[in-house]
């Protein structure tokens, strides 16, 4: 999840992916079924870079087992933003992760979920090496399933990271799809992750793909296990890119389930 804005667009009326789910067999998930904090059998919190603003100059302090930050209502994850002072911050959010408790390489990850909205905010569903075998970011990767900020309402952003391809450099890879109703609807934010491509998917539309040039690790480094991240950003390099409108908060990112799939 870094500071990113892909140039491309499309509208949520594209090829419709038609494989056979016969052929996933469900290894992981969560499905939100009971109450209070998230399972700490499968999420961690994560807050390392509340000391240096993760990097993106982000404005959030992340906390841990703070249930106005993240808590399970016997049916969605809330991950909520609020505005309010807190350890020298004025904004609060949650940063969950899967490391070491989900982690895969290839298959198909899903994510259901309403994102959170208004101007100033960043959530996102996303994924990073567990084992960092390549080295430091960007070299071992990054996948962005779904990027949404607030003050563009309409788009959800599909986006990869490499040594060879990132914005540092001005050759990321990425595609922004027109979603009109993101902040209000629920959808299925996923991946189909295969050894040659990472197919990227909302509600069964493939949206973008990203294939494997077979030049090694600088332009494919997917080939070690990654885990998920679900957070909610305030602020940043590009979510705070035209401020941040205090009216907004509380405001949450809902998730209705998480569930992994390997090939059979």
């Amino acid at each position: 999840m870094v500071s990113i804005i892909p140039v491309s667009l499309v509208i949520l009326m594209g090829s419709c992916h038609q494989g056979d789910t016969t052929d996933w067999k469900l290894v992981w998930s969560e499905e939100f079924d009971y109450e209070g904090l998230p399972d700490q059998a499968k999420w961690n919190y994560d807050t390392v870079g509340n000391a240096y603003g993760w990097g993106n100059r982000e404005l959030q302090f992340y906390t841990t087992e703070r249930d106005s930050n993240a808590f399970v209502d016997g049916k969605y994850l809330h991950i909520t933003a609020h505005n309010e002072h807190f350890k020298g911050f004025n904004y609060t959010s949650a940063r969950l992760t899967t490391k070491e408790k989900g982690d895969w390489l290839y298959g198909r990850v899903e994510v259901k979920a309403k994102v959170a909205g208004g101007r100033g905010i960043w959530p996102a569903i996303w994924m990073l090496p567990t084992d960092w075998e390549y080295g430091g970011w960007p070299q071992s990767g990054e996948i962005d399933i779904m990027e949404h900020v607030g003050y563009d309402p309409d788009s959800i952003f599909t986006t990869v990271h490499t040594e060879a391809f990132n914005h540092n450099l001005n050759t990321q890879v990425g595609l922004g799809t027109y979603v009109p109703d993101c902040e209000d609807s629920f959808y299925v934010y996923a991946i189909e992750w295969e050894e040659d491509r990472i197919d990227f998917f909302i509600d069964d539309n493939l949206v973008f793909t990203f294939n494997n040039s077979g030049n090694g690790p600088d332009e494919w480094p997917f080939d070690k296990r990654f885990h998920l991240i679900l957070n909610v950003a305030v602020g940043g390099n590009w979510g705070g890119l035209h401020g941040v409108d205090d009216t907004i908060f509380p405001t949450s990112m809902v998730v209705d389930y998480v569930r992994v799939y390997e090939r059979k």
